[in-house]
């Protein structure tokens, strides 16, 4: 017998928050297999039990599921479950490194913008850098 799956900790999903819900719903379990915690072949609650513990409905979970398995995250077998790919890890980190170079763009656009010269944004980039370092070792 297959364990049950163990609940998701996705913290809350809001429409308050940035992005269409689906799209945090992505995100979140993004975050969880690239940091580790969703293994590859874990087992991913069904769609009706994360849209109750989420608190939204069968359809964004369901385009949630669907965005994760089109970009190889994940994978569904009819009457199994879904599951995160063997490969999902991997995958979730490129999307995630391909979004992390975004917003450095964004930020370095913006800084560029405010006339600051490619010295001074490397820098800013080495201070922030450097207090990401010391926020982290007092965790």
């Amino acid at each position: 017998m297959t364990p049950a799956p163990k609940p998701l900790l996705l913290g809350p999903i809001s429409p308050a928050a940035d992005g269409a819900l689906y799209q945090q719903i992505v995100d979140r379990i993004k975050r969880e297999i690239s940091e580790g915690r969703l293994l590859p072949g874990a087992a991913l609650p069904s769609f009706r039990q994360l849209a109750e513990a989420l608190l939204v409905s069968l359809i964004t979970v369901k385009r949630a599921y669907e965005e994760l398995e089109r970009e190889g995250i994940i994978f569904r077998r009819q009457g199994l479950g879904t599951f995160v790919a063997e490969h999902g890890h991997a995958r979730s980190r490129e999307a995630k490194l391909a979004a992390a170079k975004e917003l450095l763009r964004a930020g370095f656009r913006e800084a560029a913008e405010t006339g600051l010269k490619p010295a001074a944004l490397a820098a800013l980039a080495q201070e922030i850098l450097q207090e990401q370092k010391n926020e982290h070792q007092r965790h």
